[in-house]
């Protein structure tokens, strides 16, 4: 329904609840969840306009909007409640502990201890998430056009997470071109991956 707002910050605030912030649209406040990382880079300011992904969650008893500075954290946040299990609570305490690429990477490489960092998820419930994840991110097609990019498995599995993540083939294509010269490792997926983000992020 909502994809982003452009707007004014004019309030912001940490409760027992977690962390919020209201912009401003065209005189209406819309009141954003937003995570920890997201909540320390946004300023109070009636001046200038600035930009918020958001997430609408329905449920019969209650609407809440999530926010988010970057389109990719959204799309992360997306596929983390959509893993039974996990509700919109946890997965904004799963974006407290790691940014989209750090879960990213901890996907691949299978490491569910380390998403045990994050409040109220438990060795079970983080094997699940890094099982479900990776179906999620990992299992897409990929097209025949990916021939024109490097054959390398980190290559395979950045567009293979990009696609997943709601990212084009030509974008694909652009950012991966972009990013090739400063490549230092190859076949490490978690470097192509964060600089394949980051450029897309720009």
């Amino acid at each position: 329904m909502f994809d982003y707002f452009k707007g004014f910050i004019t309030d912001k605030r940490k409760t027992s609840k977690g962390c919020f912030v209201t912009v401003e649209v065209s005189g209406t406040g819309y009141l954003l969840e937003v995570s920890e990382t997201d909540f320390q880079g946004v300023n109070v300011d009636e001046k200038e306009i600035q930009k918020m992904y958001v997430f609408l969650s329905h449920r019969e008893d209650l609407m809440s909007l999530y926010g988010f500075s970057n389109k990719e954290t959204r799309d992360i946040f997306q596929i983390l409640i959509s893993v039974s299990g996990v509700g919109a609570k946890m997965a904004i305490a799963l974006l407290n502990e790691f940014d989209a690429c750090d879960l990213i990477s901890l996907v691949i490489d299978g490491n569910f201890k380390e998403l045990t960092r994050a409040k109220g998820v438990g060795p079970k419930l983080a094997q699940k998430i890094i099982l479900e994840l990776k179906d999620k991110l990992m299992k897409t097609e990929l097209p025949k056009s990916s021939a024109k990019l490097p054959k390398s498995q980190a290559f395979d599995d950045t567009q293979a997470v990009l696609l997943s993540l709601g990212y084009e083939e030509n974008e694909i294509e652009d950012a991966i071109s972009k990013i090739l010269p400063t490549i230092q490792d190859s076949s490490n997926s978690e470097e192509v991956i964060r600089k394949a983000l980051t450029c897309l992020s720009m």
